[in-house]
């Protein structure tokens, strides 16, 4: 019987209008750091910074994953619409989860402030748009660690509380 999170698949979508499959570096790290935690199974994409194209590639994704991560499009730019495209697909969000990203980001850096992901449920599936940088992207999935198993269980069907 397969344990932690190799019994889950991940998604991950990788929001630029610069980036490429050789250029990206968040979605690797994301990826990176979801394996050092166990994961083995990845569907990846990237995506424009449009809000049809996030949202559809996270509705794609969300048939396939039990967790969904974004990079990218989550600051103040004009062109930053990841957190927009996201908010309508939860059926659940998670402020606790967003709360966790902002207080381990700011122990990293002060600008960790100025990232406006979402985070919750759209169905079964987590949801968590991180920020676009690769190291921003790496301490969010790491935030996440000690909780991410557990919740993808409870998202699941799993009710237990150890």
């Amino acid at each position: 019987m397969e344990s932690g999170l190799s019994r889950f698949r991940f998604g991950i979508v990788t929001v630029s209008d610069t980036r490429d499959p050789g250029t990206d570096a968040s979605g690797p790290a994301i990826r990176d750091a979801l394996a050092a935690l166990g994961a083995t199974e990845f569907e990846t994409c990237i995506v424009r910074d449009e809000p049809d194209q996030i949202s559809a590639a996270l509705r794609d994704l969300c048939e396939t994953c039990h967790a969904v991560f974004t990079t990218g499009g989550t600051g103040f730019s004009p062109r930053d619409t990841t957190p927009e495209a996201t908010l309508p697909l939860l059926d659940k969000r998670a402020p606790g989860l967003e709360t966790l990203l902002l207080l381990r980001g700011l122990e990293q850096t002060e600008m960790a402030c100025l990232s406006r992901g979402v985070c919750g449920l759209h169905g079964r599936t987590l949801v968590v748009n991180l920020p676009g940088s690769p190291a921003g992207a790496r301490t969010g999935v790491e935030a996440l660690a000690h909780v991410l198993e557990h919740l993808l269980e409870q998202a699941n069907g799993g009710t237990a509380h150890d």
